[in-house]
């Protein structure tokens, strides 16, 4: 048995539903997959009946885009057995959900200003079922369009870079306001979840695990596919020194992952669904006490 912690459809940034997720989960051997995709609860409700149909135990999740804002960074919170539509997510989850969506029409907008023939009502099309248009869904209508043949290369650099490091932004990039990494860590815990810090290697995140800590923190991904040995270590240690449970997840994203993956691949073993499980009801008595 392997589980799967770290998992998309497209309700948000992955080209599948959730049966086709479920299909390749089945195949690869998992019986304990987490639904987390980015800043909403949509469709969890359905993924966890529709698991039951393919013997799979869906663990209703999120990853939540927040930012440090002492150190100027990005930083994912992924949240575990969380109350799907819980006041406390959606409250703060659906204006970023709603600005993102808003930002992707003005990008396209940019870019068919730019020359690029593409249409907004493309867009939409292809991103039907979720919560509103992703950058991966504008790279899908330019692919169609014969501009590229990936969705990760030159051209998405050329048109999304954010300017880093003295480089000139994209001309289709467009600045996004996240919450502070702290409050999704809380809002999770009041929605009866697990918060864990996703890939802080990828982001860079790994100063602020005390100040996470403090707000909650419960668990630190060690395995992902963007992480090398060094992060994997980073990760450990700090797992060790704040008593965080190590969790491990493909991310997957389908054909819209940055790298190729296999769901399961990166799965953690049942000992940490276990902790995870455990975790939960501890953290759970904590806030009923309050």
């Amino acid at each position: 048995m392997k589980t799967e912690l770290h998992c998309h459809t497209n309700i948000s940034d992955c080209p599948l539903s959730i049966e086709e997720v479920l299909e390749l989960a089945l195949a690869q051997g998992v019986s304990h997959l987490a639904i987390t995709n980015h800043d909403t609860t949509k469709g969890l409700k359905e993924a966890v009946e529709t698991g039951k149909r393919y013997g799979i135990e869906v663990i209703p999740g999120i990853e939540m885009s927040g930012f440090d804002f002492e150190r100027g960074r990005r930083v994912h919170i992924l949240g575990y057995f969380i109350e799907p539509g819980h006041d406390g997510i959606e409250t703060i989850c659906q204006p970023l959900v709603n600005n993102r969506h808003r930002a992707s029409e003005e990008m396209v907008e940019r870019l068919i200003a730019a020359g690029y023939k593409i249409t907004w009502e493309r867009c939409k099309e292809i991103a039907h079922g979720g919560t509103g248009v992703y950058k991966q869904h504008i790279m899908h209508a330019l692919i169609e369009a014969g501009y590229t043949d990936s969705i990760y290369g030159p051209l998405y650099k050329k048109l999304f870079n954010r300017g880093q490091n003295g480089e000139k932004p994209g001309i289709a990039f467009i600045p996004m306001e996240y919450m502070d990494a702290k409050t999704a860590v809380q809002a999770i815990l009041l929605a009866g979840g697990v918060p864990v810090l996703a890939h802080p290697g990828q982001y860079g995140n790994f100063e602020m695990v005390p100040d996470l800590v403090e707000a909650g923190l419960q668990g630190i991904e060690v395995w992902h596919p963007l992480h090398d040995k060094k992060h994997e270590e980073q990760a450990k240690q700090l797992a060790r020194k704040y008593d965080l449970i190590m969790t491990g997840g493909s991310d997957f994203h389908g054909e819209y992952g940055e790298k190729p993956v296999l769901i399961g691949s990166k799965s953690p073993g049942m000992e940490t669904f276990e902790a995870l499980v455990a975790r939960r009801e501890r953290t759970g008595k904590k806030e009923s006490s309050k």
